[in-house]
C-alpha cells in the first residue's frame, strides 16, 4: 500500500533505503465470503447484482437478516432487495400458520360421522376471509375432500327423492293394473316383482352409505315411508292377483277384492254383476259455495297442465311428462277443492298414464315405431284413386325416416322393428324411382322440344327479315305466339333451363331485330312529335288545326309500328302533357277573367265572416241563423245573373239598332253613284256585316232566345216508376235508344273515335259543330247562374265546415248534460232534476218521461233480479257491452229471447226496461252502464 521514506538527514544503510513499511492494512469484510463479495464490489450496481445471485441461492432466513443488517447502513439500493425477501419469508411464515390452523379446522369436520353441511360450506368461505393459501397444499387438497364430501352428501339425497318418485311410480303402475283385466295383470306379475325388488335394493344401499348419517333428517324418514307404502300396495296386489287366480280355477272359490276382475269373473262365471249401493258414509258432503270466477280459474290451471301432460304423453316423451306431471300434480295440490270432480278424475287419469309412460317409455317408443311401421307399410296399400304421387311419396318417406331418428334418440334402438321399417320404405320408394324416371323422360321431351322450337324460330327469322305487307301488328303477334309456346314447352331442372335461356333468347332476339330497329327509329319519330307538341303548347297563341294535323301524325304512327304498351303510354303522356298544359292556361285564363272579385262574391264573404263570428260565440242559435244567412247569399247567384244578362241584351240590342243606322246613309249613295243596276240586298248585306261587327265587339255573350212553351200532350204513356207522376211523359235517356247515331250517317267519324285524342269542350268538333256538348248544341246542364270566385268558394266551404263542427261539438256537450241530470236524479231521487221531454230527445216521448217520473218518485225497490234483466236487455238494445261478470247472464238472456217470439224486442221495450232501473235504488256499477247505454239511445 502506500510507504513513506525515511529523512534523508537520517544515517541509514543501504538496505533501509529501498524498504517501505504500510501504516494501515485492508482487511475483508466476514460476510464477504459469505454474499460473494458484496461487501468488496466497488460500485452499487455490482453489490446489488451480487445480493441479487446470492438470494437466488435461496439462504436462511438468519443469514439474510445479518447481511441485511450489515449493509443497510453501506448501501440502501442493495439492501431493498434483502428487505424485501425478509418481508416474504414472513408473509410466507404467516401463511404456513394459517394453513395449519385451517387444515386443523378442515380435518377435525371431515373426522366427524355426521358432517353438517353448513359448516362445510362456510370453511372455504371463512378461509378465504381469513387469507389462508387454498391454493396450496394442503388447504388445496382438503378443500377438495370436503366438496366432494358435500356433493356426496346432496347426491345422496337427491337419489332419496327419486327413490321416493319410484316408489309413486311402482305404486301407480299397479294401480292402473288393477283397472285392467287381471290376465294383463298377470303377465306383468313377474317384470313388477323385479322391479319391486330392484327398489328395495337401492333403496337399502342408500342406507348402508357412509353419508348417511350426514343427510337431513327429513330424508330417512321419507324414504321409509316410501317403502312402507309401496310394500303395503304390493302386497294387497300380490294377494288380490293370487285369489283372482284361484277363483278363475275354481268357481266355488270367493271373489278377489278388485271391482274389475271380480266383475270379469262374474261375467265369466254367468253371474250377473252386482250393484253395490254406496255407504252413506263414503259420500262426500256437499260443497260449499264457491265464486265462479275462483273456480273458473282453478279448473284453467289444472285444464293447462293436464293438456301439457296429455300432450307429452301423446308425444311419448318421458322427460318431459314427468315434468309435466309434476306441475299437474303442484296444480291438484293448490286447486283441490275448487275444480270439477270430473276435472279432478281426468287429471288423475293422465298423472296416472304419465307415470306408466314414465316406467315404459321403451315401450312407447316401440309403440312409436310400430305405428311408423303401419304407415310405412300402408303406404302401397292405398286404394287407385287415393294413391300417393312420386313426390308426396318421397316428402313422405323422408318424413318418416326423421322421425323414426328421432324416436331411437330418445329410447333404445330396436333392430328388428327397424329392419321391416326400412323394408317397407325401400318398397315404397320404387314408386319415388319410377317418378323419377319419368321426370327424366319427360325433362328430356321437354328439352327437345325446346331445341325444335329454337330452330323454328331461327328458320322463321330468316324467312322474315321484314313485315310482309307491311303488317308489324301480325309480326309482333308471331312473336309473342313464339313466346307463349316458350312458355308452354314443359317443366326443365333448373341446371337444364339455364343451358337452354341463352340460345332462346339470341334466337327470338334475332327474329326480333327487324321490329326492334323499326320501333327505334318510330320513338326518334315520336320524340320529334314531343318536340313540336312543346313548342306548340309553349306558343302565346294556340293553334288549335296544327294540334290537330299533329295528333293525326301521331295516330298514323302509333297504328303502324306496334310497341309495347306502357312505354307507349309513357311517350303518349309525354306527348300530350304541353297541349293539355296549353288549354289549361287558356281556362286559367278564362278563370281569372271570371274570378274578379263581384258583389255576389262580396255578399258571399261577408256572410262566410258572419257565420266564423257566430262558431266563435258557441251559441248553436246564432249559428244556425249564420248559416241560414249564408245559405240565402249563395241561393241569390241566379238571380242576380238574370239582371246582368238582361242589362247586356239591352245594350247589345241599342247598339246594333245605332251600327245598322249609321251604315245605311253611307252604302245607299255608294249604291246609287258607281253601280246603278246593282239589287237593293248588298247594301242589306253590308249592313248587316256592320251591325254583326259592331255587336261582336261590345256585347260579350250572346242573349240566348226564349225557350219554346211546352205543348199539351194529349196521348201519353205515363211514367210508371216509383216515386214519379204517371201525369208526365217519361224523361227521354240522354244516350238514345240502343243503335241510334246522333252524329251523322253510318261510317262518319265521331268525338272520341280517336284514343289518343283529348275531348276538349273548348274546341270545335270533328263535325264542324260547338263544342259545347257531347250530343250536339243541346246545354248539358241548365243555367246555374254565375261561379263563385276561388276566395269566396273556398270561404264559404271553410265556415260551413267550421259551423257543423261547432253544432256537432255542441251537441255532444247538452247530450251530455242531459244524461248528468238523468242520473243526477235517479240518484237523489228528485223528479225535479228529470230532463224535460226537449232535452231527452225525439226518441223519448212525453208518456215515457211520466213514466220514469213516477219510477223516480215512488220508493226504490229491492228486486235485483228485475233490475239486472232490465240492465241485459238496455244494453242488448244499444249493443253495448257488457261487463265480465254478466256476460254469462247476458247470453242466457238472449237464448230466452229466441224463443220468444211474440215479445217486443229489447230495442223496443228500452223504455219501460229504463223505468224498472229508475224504479230501483241507486248503485254506481249501474249507474255507469246505464251512462253507457243511455249515450246511445237517446241518439236513436
Amino acid at each position: 500500500m502506500f510507504g513513506f521514506s525515511v529523512p534523508k538527514s537520517t544515517p541509514a544503510t543501504p538496505a533501509e533505503k529501498t524498504v517501505t513499511t504500510p501504516t494501515k492494512s485492508q482487511e475483508p469484510h466476514p460476510l464477504d465470503a459469505l454474499t460473494g463479495g458484496a461487501f468488496s464490489a466497488q460500485t452499487a450496481g455490482e453489490r446489488a447484482q451480487r445480493i441479487r445471485d446470492w438470494l437466488a441461492g435461496n439462504p436462511s432466513a438468519e443469514q439474510i437478516q445479518q447481511v441485511f443488517t450489515e449493509i443497510s447502513v453501506r448501501d440502501r439500493g442493495a439492501a431493498k432487495p434483502l428487505r424485501e425477501k425478509l418481508d416474504e419469508l414472513k408473509r410466507a411464515k404467516g401463511q404456513e400458520v394459517l394453513a395449519a390452523e385451517w387444515a386443523r379446522k378442515a380435518s377435525a369436520l371431515l373426522e366427524l360421522p355426521k358432517l353438517n353441511m353448513a359448516d362445510a360450506m362456510a370453511w372455504q368461505r371463512d378461509a378465504a376471509k381469513a387469507g389462508a393459501p387454498l391454493s396450496k397444499e394442503p388447504l388445496a387438497s382438503l378443500k377438495v375432500q370436503l366438496a366432494d364430501r358435500v356433493k356426496g352428501i346432496e347426491d345422496l339425497q337427491h337419489r332419496v327423492q327419486v327413490q321416493r318418485e319410484a316408489a309413486v311410480l311402482l305404486a301407480q303402475r299397479i294401480e292402473v293394473l288393477s283397472t285392467k283385466p287381471w290376465r294383463d295383470a298377470q303377465a306383468a306379475l313377474e317384470v313388477l316383482r323385479s322391479d319391486v325388488s330392484h327398489w328395495q335394493e337401492q333403496a337399502g344401499a342408500l342406507a348402508v352409505d357412509a353419508n348417511w348419517a350426514s343427510v337431513d333428517p327429513k330424508f330417512p324418514t321419507m324414504l321409509d315411508a316410501s317403502r312402507g307404502q309401496l310394500l303395503v300396495v304390493w302386497e294387497a296386489f300380490q294377494g288380490a292377483l293370487a285369489l283372482t287366480v284361484t277363483a278363475a280355477e275354481d268357481n266355488n272359490a270367493p271373489l278377489p277384492p278388485v271391482t274389475v276382475w271380480a266383475d270379469e269373473l262374474r261375467v265369466v262365471r254367468g253371474v250377473p254383476a252386482e250393484a253395490e249401493a254406496k255407504p252413506a258414509q263414503n259420500q262426500r258432503a256437499p260443497r260449499a259455495p264457491v265464486d265462479p270466477a275462483q273456480r273458473e280459474a282453478a279448473n284453467k290451471a289444472v285444464q293447462d297442465a293436464l293438456t301439457k301432460v296429455e300432450q307429452e304423453v301423446a308425444e311419448g316423451h318421458g322427460k318431459a311428462s314427468a315434468g309435466a306431471a309434476a306441475a299437474l300434480r303442484n296444480a291438484l295440490k293448490e286447486h283441490n277443492k275448487l275444480v270439477d270432480e270430473k276435472l279432478s278424475n281426468a287429471a288423475q287419469a293422465a298423472l296416472a298414464a304419465a307415470g306408466e309412460l314414465e316406467g315404459w317409455q321403451r315401450w312407447r317408443a316401440d309403440q312409436l315405431r310400430e305405428e311408423l311401421l303401419i304407415k310405412a307399410e300402408g303406404l302401397l296399400k292405398r286404394p287407385e284413386g287415393h294413391a300417393l304421387g312420386g313426390r308426396k311419396m318421397q316428402e313422405t318417406l323422408r318424413t318418416m325416416r326423421e322421425q323414426w331418428k328421432q324416436t331411437d334418440q330418445g329410447g333404445v334402438p330396436n333392430h328388428a322393428l327397424w329392419k321391416r321399417f326400412d323394408d317397407a320404405c325401400n318398397e315404397a320408394h320404387k314408386v319415388v324411382e319410377a317418378w323419377l324416371e319419368k321426370v327424366k323422360a319427360e325433362s328430356a321431351e321437354h328439352k327437345a322440344q325446346r331445341l325444335a322450337l329454337i330452330e323454328e324460330v331461327k328458320a322463321w327469322a330468316a324467312e322474315n327479315t321484314t313485315a310482309k305487307d307491311g303488317d308489324w301488328k301480325g309480326f309482333n303477334r308471331v312473336l309473342h305466339q313464339f313466346g307463349d309456346r316458350w312458355r308452354e314447352a314443359g317443366h326443365l331442372g333448373e341446371k337444364a333451363f339455364a343451358e337452354m335461356q341463352p340460345l332462346w333468347k339470341e334466337a327470338i332476339g334475332l327474329a326480333a331485330a327487324p321490329l326492334e330497329n323499326l320501333q327505334k327509329q318510330s320513338v326518334e319519330r315520336r320524340q320529334a312529335m314531343i318536340e313540336e307538341a312543346k313548342v306548340l303548347g309553349a306558343a302565346p297563341v294556340l293553334r288549335i288545326d296544327a294540334v290537330k294535323a299533329l295528333q293525326q301524325r301521331w295516330q298514323a304512327e302509333a297504328q303502324g309500328v306496334p310497341m309495347d304498351r306502357k312505354f307507349e303510354q309513357k311517350l303518349w303522356d309525354a306527348f300530350r302533357k304541353p297541349i293539355d298544359d296549353a288549354f289549361n292556361r287558356k281556362t286559367e285564363e278564362r278563370e281569372k277573367a271570371a274570378s274578379a272579385l263581384s258583389d255576389r262574391d262580396r255578399i258571399v264573404l261577408e256572410a262566410a265572416k258572419a257565420l266564423e263570428a257566430a262558431n266563435a260565440t258557441g251559441d248553436a242559435g246564432k249559428i244556425r241563423a249564420a248559416m241560414n244567412g249564408l245559405d240565402a247569399a249563395l241561393r241569390g247567384q241566379a238571380q242576380a245573373q238574370a239582371v246582368v244578362n238582361a242589362d247586356k241584351a239591352d245594350a247589345a240590342a241599342q247598339s246594333a239598332a245605332q251600327a245598322e243606322s249609321q251604315a245605311a246613309a253611307p252604302a245607299a249613295e255608294i249604291s246609287e253613284e258607281n253601280q246603278p243596276a246593282a239589287p237593293a240586298e248588298s247594301a242589306q248585306s253590308a249592313s248587316e256585316n256592320v251591325a254583326q261587327a259592331v255587336v261582336a265587339a261590345e256585347a260579350p255573350a250572346p242573349v240566348e232566345p226564349p225557350k219554346p212553351a211546352r205543348k199539351p200532350v194529349v196521348a201519353m204513356r205515363g211514367d210508371d216508376r216509383p216515386g214519379m207522376k204517371k201525369t208526365e211523359p217519361a224523361a227521354a235517356g240522354r244516350g238514345g235508344k240502343f243503335g241510334d247515331r246522333k252524329d251523322g250517317p253510318r261510317g262518319a267519324p265521331r268525338p272520341g273515335d280517336n284514343k289518343f285524342e283529348p275531348i276538349r269542350s273548348d274546341r270545335p268538333s270533328r263535325d264542324g259543330r260547338d263544342g259545347g256538348g257531347r250530343f250536339g248544341d243541346r246545354p248539358a246542364f241548365e243555367d246555374r247562374g254565375p261561379r263563385l270566385g276561388d276566395v269566396a268558394f273556398r270561404a264559404q266551404r271553410e265556415a260551413l265546415e267550421h259551423a257543423q263542427l261547432a253544432l256537432k261539438k255542441l251537441a255532444a256537450q247538452a247530450h251530455g248534460e242531459v244524461l248528468t241530470e238523468l242520473l243526477a236524479a235517479w240518484e237523489k231521487r228528485d223528479v225535479e232534476q228529470l230532463p224535460t221531454v226537449q232535452a231527452l230527445g225525439h226518441g223519448v216521448t212525453p208518456a215515457t218521461r211520466s213514466a220514469w217520473s213516477q219510477s223516480l218518485a215512488a220508493a226504490p225497490k229491492a228486486d235485483d233480479k228485475a233490475t239486472a234483466e232490465a240492465l241485459l236487455r238496455l244494453e242488448i238494445a244499444a249493443e253495448a257491452p257488457t261487463p265480465a261478470e254478466h256476460v254469462s247472464a247476458r247470453r242466457m238472456l238472449q237464448l230466452q229471447l229466441l224463443t220468444r217470439r211474440n215479445d217486443p224486442s229489447p230495442a223496443q221495450t228500452w223504455a219501460q226496461d229504463a223505468a224498472k232501473v229508475w224504479a230501483s235504488s241507486f248503485d254506481a256499477g249501474n249507474a255507469r252502464r246505464m251512462q253507457n247505454v243511455l249515450k246511445v239511445l237517446l241518439k236513436k
